[in-house]
């Protein structure tokens, strides 16, 4: 497959986050982002569709993960080291917690990078990319 075909064949995709569990649909689209659904996957090229995920801010997380799982950083100096409750994250940066799932989930390097850019994320229900006529994808 040239990656004319593989480019010209990409689908469009949304996904409703609400009320699913973080890592169910971190798993689903990093697997729909690297192509393995389709019968012409090939592990070193990019034959993945795009994802568009409304309602991002909406997604669960089981048990007590809100309060006790932390997202951790540090800047490189001495005592840059910091903390935040994925509860204080959701509300800061409503996103960022189901982007970082599904990139760890992505091969890392370069093709990793590039399926990332086929993630779309939105914390409302609402999208502009209407235009692409993007299909409901259902969640095993």
């Amino acid at each position: 497959m040239t990656k004319a075909h593989a480019q010209s064949s990409r689908a469009w995709w949304v996904v409703d986050a609400t009320g699913k569990a973080l890592g169910r649909i971190a798993s689903e689209v990093a697997h729909v982002l690297r192509g393995k659904h389709k019968p012409q996957y090939t592990p070193h090229e990019d034959t993945g569709d795009f994802v568009i995920v409304v309602n991002a801010d909406k997604v669960m997380l089981t048990g007590n993960k809100l309060d006790k799982k932390f997202y951790s950083h540090h800047s490189g100096i001495p005592g840059g080291f910091k903390q935040e409750s994925y509860r204080h994250l959701l509300a800061r940066k409503a996103t960022f917690p189901l982007e970082k799932a599904v990139r760890g989930m992505l091969p890392k390097g370069v093709l990793g990078r590039q399926m990332l850019t086929k993630l779309k994320l939105y914390a409302t229900p609402d999208h502009p990319h209407a235009a692409q006529n993007p299909a409901p994808l259902v969640l095993r």
